[in-house]
């Protein structure tokens, strides 16, 4: 009879929590930065509420996003939300340019996922 070895008890959440990070979605939710996700939680914070719960629903939120976005593309939406802001030709490059538009379609969705998962 052919009998498998199984790791040891305490090495399992070791095991567990290496094969989770192997996963494509996984190293994908962890490319943000420390300071873009305390970033976004304080600005979700102001804006629903400073109190612990708020605070957990507002750090749920950026770990949705963070799994339909790359960092890279987050940014980069974050920068043309920035600059619609603008006066002048400037901000209406930013506004009207077809391809920016769609990366910000990409962090509305992701964020409406956030909105239904964590509030």
């Amino acid at each position: 009879m052919l009998r498998l070895r199984t790791a040891p008890a305490c090495t399992r959440p070791l095991v567990l929590a290496t094969l989770l990070l192997s996963l494509p979605w996984a190293a994908q939710a962890n490319d943000y930065p420390t300071e873009a996700r305390v970033d976004y939680v304080l600005g979700c914070m102001a804006s629903n509420g400073n109190n612990y719960l708020t605070m957990q629903k507002c750090s749920c939120s950026i770990d949705v996003i963070a799994e339909h976005l790359p960092y890279e593309s987050y940014e980069q939406v974050e920068t043309v939300l920035g600059m619609q802001d603008q006066r002048g030709e400037l901000g209406v490059l930013f506004r009207t340019e077809r391809g920016m538009q769609d990366q910000v379609d990409a962090l509305n969705r992701a964020q409406a996922d956030a909105n239904l998962r964590c509030f």
